[in-house]
């Protein structure tokens, strides 16, 4: 099977390494991964071929488009340069599906988000309904959780304009005891197409303590040794939790001896990268890096993660069965309502603002790393990408009417 996923990241990482987890488990195809985001340096299995469109993100409020160009102010004509990116990137993308002539067009997140898009995505499903790229169907990707928008009903109903009659059907990365769909998009029963919850998105590592013990070993890690890894994605945002948790750690150092590691994220301002290295300089139990292939491996081996609340890293923790305390990004409601069902839960803390105090902070990292009862790992569905692959392989089968039942792994 040919399968064309599409992945706009417009801030930070985490789609791009959800859609590339999800590309890893659809080994047994041909896969073509069409990014159009900040270039992310990371190893792609030898089924998967990348296309990079002319890279475009947006700006920490998602209200405007940002060259990636590097360009001097005063250089271009800023709404002209967009507009040149726009046209080479809808061109672009609609000679890769010529080439490819996908089975399936995999597109994350669209028509439920990145609107901003649709000028290169809506000529691709509307050439795809009329047939000309053959018998290609389109499916849906969305995570688990949609933000919030000013006009609510207004967003719903433009969702469904699209979904109904462009798309086969759509992927739902959660776990519905977690959290549903309908949850956050109210009309989800008017979707006319299957709605599917496939489970959560994350690597799978098949023994977490066996994996951990080795990789301690290869970080000369005494076993009694207190292990923090500290993180924040692909660093757009998450400097002053670093900061605060690499204040807390040498504050803590004296009293309960530990070893931290800091990744920074390559998104990372780079001043804002130099301040931590200075503020951890010279302090021997502190390794800083600006991002690893082995993140899986680091949570494995790890007795506490202090990071940024992301689908990606907190669903990290869960198949690490690391526990970590996790810091919401508050512009939207996403990361907040996901933390607190798993916080509920036992898996994880919640940091608000005022516990980056250093102080306070260490005192936050002491208490999870002394805790007397801990829980049973937390029980959440987390095979997301092995089920996304298989129900790309199986739900539109040739016998399968368009219309067919919704899948006993989704909805009634």
């Amino acid at each position: 099977m040919r399968i064309l996923h599409y992945c706009q990241h417009v801030l930070g990482m985490g789609h791009f390494f959800r859609s590339l987890e999800i590309d890893k488990a659809l080994r047994d195809h041909e896969v073509t991964l069409v990014t159009g985001g900040m270039p992310v340096g990371a190893s792609l299995p030898p089924h998967v071929r990348h296309e990079e469109l002319p890279p475009l993100m947006m700006d920490k409020d998602f209200s405007r488009f940002v060259c990636m160009g590097g360009y001097e102010p005063g250089e271009i004509d800023p709404e002209k340069e967009l507009d040149r990116i726009r046209t080479n990137r809808a061109n672009r993308l609609l000679t890769i599906v010529e080439q490819v002539r996908p089975h399936i067009f995999l597109v994350e997140l669209f028509p439920f988000g990145r609107k901003q898009f649709g000028f290169e995505l809506l000529p691709v499903l509307e050439r795809a309904r009329n047939g000309e790229f053959g018998a290609m169907k389109c499916l849906c990707s969305l995570r688990d959780i949609l933000v919030e928008k000013d006009n609510q009903e207004a967003y719903e109903n433009r969702v469904l304009s699209i979904l109904n009659p462009l798309f086969h059907g759509v992927l739902v990365h959660t776990d519905p005891h977690v959290v549903r769909l309908e949850e956050t998009f109210a009309r989800t029963a008017d979707i006319a197409v299957p709605v599917l919850d496939t489970g959560y998105v994350t690597p799978l590592p098949e023994k977490e303590k066996e994996y951990g013990a080795a990789f301690r070993n290869t970080q000369n890690l005494s076993g009694d040794m207190p292990y923090i890894v500290a993180s924040a994605g692909s660093g757009s945002v998450g400097y002053d939790l670093l900061k605060a948790t690499i204040l807390a750690s040498c504050e803590l150092a004296s009293s309960l001896p530990h070893r931290l590691q800091v990744f920074t994220g390559p998104f990372m301002d780079q001043l804002q990268k130099n301040l931590l290295k200075q503020a951890a300089k010279d302090v021997s139990h502190i390794a800083l890096d600006e991002f690893t292939d082995n993140f899986m491996q680091y949570l494995c081996a790890a007795d506490l993660s202090v990071s940024m609340a992301g689908y990606n890293t907190t669903m990290n923790l869960l198949a690490a069965g690391t526990y970590g305390l996790v810091q919401p990004f508050d512009q939207n409601r996403e990361q907040r309502m996901r933390s607190e069902r798993l916080a509920a839960r036992g898996a994880l803390s919640v940091l608000e603002q005022e516990d980056l105090a250093p102080s306070t902070l260490a005192a936050r990292m002491r208490d999870a790393l002394q805790r007397k009862d801990r829980p049973a790992p937390v029980q959440v569905d987390l095979n997301g990408a092995q089920r996304t692959a298989a129900f790309i392989e199986q739900l539109f089968a040739p016998a399968e009417p368009r219309n067919a039942q919704r899948h006993a792994g989704g909805r009634a």
